[in-house]
């Protein structure tokens, strides 16, 4: 079984984390992915967020797996040199610069296709063209500006941000598939292309069902929000909803058995049209299954806060493993709230390479996610991130086929810096 992306070179000039979780995908696929770092510094995720004394950070090692590293100085004449060679033999250069700072190094769009027509220029951008554009954005602006959090929380609270990272591993993932669809059309038209993608337009694509509901407002209230409920008038944009379901099935969060002491103690709960029937039997409300009031969907909407309060003091008796035993064997859909204690403990995850236990030659063992796309006949194999610069004379011998004397010269010019050695 072979790798899908092998042979497939990457130049990296990402740092931090979009740029970082699309190369890494890139590179659990197989692809070579080059990292480009800076000599003596690297990417500054590598001190931020320390846990371990003189050892790059978690935030660092879990996002830069099975790449190479090597340290180059773009504004020192022969690191320009190294890197215009490395342009000539990669497939794709991805960057999360800001926004001019290609063509300030000078590189712009037009000088990088004579250099290598072929190349693919992938670049992660805060907003595309328009008022915003040359702002700086990091995870949380680009969850506000993309409509997130407006739409994130409860109605009489403040506009929250998610836990997840959708702005930045979510762009990251998008990248990652504009830059498989660049390479794929490159194999009929022999021309490499630029794929660009801005934090604000990701997160507004995974916030699509929040603009379905802002355009349904202008044809009445959106009856499966709470606040239909509860007689309280919509205004004029997508409301925060708390933990209501974002589809047409119902759902809430309910407290289960422990919920006092345990923040985690707690179950999401849906209630499908087509599995109805079960849950009134399995809450003791038999006569709900009749009952005109509760009997069909469109009647139970006004009524959902009844309605979840009378199940949530089912699952209060319940601890939410039980809760989840007992419903899924009725097919009704559920779903724990699991701590990430609880997720980094479940051997499952392990078995399927969803997580990973990964050994460093500094900081030692730690856990790592790994990767979330299964090939049948291209499994992803997680090797631990590169020191920095780990790679340097390796790259340019063998993918640069610099000669000893060559080497010799870019080391003297202070391009690369002090080079460590590989580590065993």
């Amino acid at each position: 079984m072979s790798k899908a992306l092998n042979g497939v070179r990457i130049l990296d000039f990402t740092h931090v984390q979009s740029g970082p979780t699309c190369t890494q995908l890139l590179a659990w696929f197989g692809a070579d992915v080059i990292k480009v770092e800076r000599p003596g510094v690297g990417d500054i995720t590598r001190g931020q967020l320390q846990d371990v004394p003189n050892a790059d950070s978690l935030y660092f090692t879990m996002l830069n797996h099975n790449k190479r590293s090597i340290t180059l100085d773009t504004k020192n004449p022969k690191g320009k040199e190294v890197l215009t060679e490395l342009m000539k033999v990669c497939d794709v250069m991805v960057e999360n610069f800001a926004p001019g700072v290609l063509d300030r190094m000078g590189f712009p769009w037009e000088t990088i296709q004579k250099i290598n027509p072929k190349l693919i220029v992938a670049s992660i951008k805060g907003f595309g063209p328009g008022p915003f554009e040359d702002c700086k954005v990091y995870e949380n602006v680009a969850q506000c500006t993309g409509g997130s959090a407006s739409t994130t929380g409860f109605r009489d609270g403040l506009p929250l941000v998610t836990g997840a990272q959708i702005g930045d591993s979510g762009t990251g993932l998008h990248l990652a598939l504009g830059i498989v669809t660049a390479l794929y059309h490159r194999t009929h038209s022999g021309k490499g292309q630029r794929v660009t993608v801005a934090m604000q337009d990701s997160v507004l694509n995974l916030c699509r069902v929040k603009m379905r509901d802002q355009q349904r407002l202008a044809h009445g209230p959106l009856k499966e929000y709470s606040q239909f409920g509860e007689g309280i008038p919509f205004g004029d944009a997508t409301p925060r909803a708390g933990n209501d379901s974002g589809g047409g099935q119902p759902g809430r969060i309910l407290k289960c058995k422990g919920w006092e002491t345990d923040p985690n103690a707690y179950l999401y709960f849906i209630t499908q049209a087509p599995v109805w029937e079960k849950i009134c039997d399995v809450i003791g409300e038999p006569t709900w299954k009749t009952d005109p009031n509760y009997a069909k969907p469109a009647a139970r909407l006004p009524r959902l806060n009844e309605i979840f309060g009378r199940i949530e003091q089912w699952t209060m008796t319940k601890t939410k493993f039980e809760c989840m035993d007992i419903l899924n064997k009725l097919d009704i859909p559920c779903g724990p709230i699991l701590s990430m204690k609880e997720i980094s403990e479940d051997k499952s995850l392990y078995a399927t390479g969803t997580l990973v236990e990964v050994d460093h030659p500094v900081r030692g063992k730690y856990i790592s996610v790994g990767n979330p796309i299964k090939l049948s006949d291209s499994p992803a194999e997680v090797e631990r991130s590169p020191l920095l610069g780990e790679h340097t004379e390796e790259i340019l011998s063998k993918v640069l086929k610099f000669s000893a004397s060559q080497i010799g010269d870019v080391r003297s010019s202070g391009a690369i810096g002090e080079v460590p050695m590989a580590a065993e």
